[in-house]
């Protein structure tokens, strides 16, 4: 059970009307790691708040290949779901739990509601586009203006930012979310550990680099 000390822990500065709302409308869900939360094409009509455990946006292309977006972590909420639910739209990317996660999952109706009622809930709707919009500015950067060496630290910096220094992912996985191979990634891996930046076990790797 969510209290409401926990959610003015996790979101704060909201007012004590809008926690009591949250509470006594919003449904809290708990879902198991890889349990799909998004799908392109999918209607939303309720958007998404973590409490605990880590969601992972992510784009597909039509040969199925996936490429990073970003996590949403516990005191963040979906940006996507937001804007797709408010414009009615069907979502265009997809979102899957990385870990067992709670989450608090507000229908529309309310979202819409407090809008209106809750200039807190104003501003916290708006600082999420902001975050958002800003997490997707540099990963359009690095997409756009690094090479692929430079794009593999930037991605492998963000992880070890988010889940701490041992990193328990495999090569295939981090070519998938940047979009590139498996032969390519290992190579420049390797030559990261040559280099001293970091240790490779099998299917993780220790981050060492300052």
């Amino acid at each position: 059970m969510i209290t409401k000390e926990a959610l003015r822990d996790l979101f704060p500065n909201l007012e004590d009307g809008l926690y009591e709302a949250i509470l006594e409308n919003a449904e809290i869900k708990e879902v198991k790691a890889g349990t799909p939360l998004l799908k392109v094409g999918q209607n939303i009509r309720s958007t998404m708040m973590v409490v605990e455990g880590t969601v992972k946006l992510y784009q597909e292309d039509e040969e199925g290949d996936e490429y990073f977006m970003y996590y949403i972590s516990p005191g963040q909420a979906c940006a996507v779901s937001m804007v797709c639910s408010f414009q009615a739209e069907q979502s265009q990317v997809l979102a899957k739990a990385l870990t067992d996660v709670t989450l608090i999952s507000i229908p529309i109706k309310f979202m819409d509601k407090w809008l209106s009622e809750f200039k807190s809930w104003h501003y916290f709707v708006i600082k999420t586009y902001r975050t958002r919009y800003e997490e997707l500015l540099k990963t359009v950067n690095e997409v756009a203006f690094k090479n692929m060496d430079e794009r593999l630290e930037f991605y492998l910096k963000k992880q070890v930012d988010k889940f701490g220094t041992t990193i328990k992912l495999t090569h295939q996985e981090i070519a998938s979310d940047l979009n590139s191979s498996r032969e390519v990634i290992s190579r420049l891996m390797k030559k990261m550990e040559n280099n001293g930046w970091l240790v490779l076990h099998r299917n993780s790797f220790e981050w060492i680099k300052k």
